[in-house]
């Protein structure tokens, strides 16, 4: 069984989407499914597609410095260096989610498989560049949207740093569920 299914990031939220019969709550789970979608695939037009002109983001782990990118410029260049990164490998296993008319609720399980190459470069020591390495914590995020149904940001907060003992959680061939499977 695959450690990474980037359909279970999306799956709660087209399961509220299948009940929802409120539209402007079906606009707002629609626009995250798109968003989710488009980060793992990697679509940065996609991506950007389902933001307001002036995102504002807000990241933040315990005991470390939070990232906080503002403006189309800034956010961009977020998603393009994550893109880049090759981490778009991801779970975000959603199991609680709350639906209103200003934003919309995620909270779960976050996976990512993270390049060998790129924890190198972000000084953790690995023994193989060429491997994918398990970050994992628990993630909540808050979708705040627009009236016109776009993404003003992600607030989003974990428990933990994800990156702690990373080295140690090398994963297998068959750990990540393509995406088309």
């Amino acid at each position: 069984m695959a450690v990474i299914d980037p359909r279970k990031s999306w799956a709660a939220l087209e399961e509220r989407l299948a009940r929802e019969t409120d539209p402007v709550l079906r606009r707002n789970l629609e626009i995250v499914i798109a968003h989710t979608k488009a980060e793992s695939r990697g679509d940065l037009d996609g991506l950007m597609a389902t933001l307001t002109d002036e995102p504002a983001y807000r990241m933040g782990t315990p005991g470390a410095p939070g990232m906080r990118p503002r403006g189309r410029a800034e956010v961009r260049a977020f998603y393009s260096d994550f893109v880049a990164s090759g981490a778009t490998q991801l779970e975000h296993d959603i199991d609680r989610l709350a639906v209103d008319r200003d934003c919309v609720v995620t909270d779960g399980l976050m996976r990512m498989a993270y390049p060998g190459r790129t924890l190198l470069a972000l000084g953790i020591e690995v023994d193989d560049p060429d491997a994918f390495y398990l970050y994992e914590t628990r993630m909540a995020i808050v979708w705040p949207i627009d009236e016109q149904g776009r993404i003003i940001g992600e607030e989003s907060y974990t428990d933990r740093d994800g990156f702690a003992g990373i080295a140690g959680r090398k994963l297998a061939e068959g750990d990540i569920l393509p995406l088309g499977a």
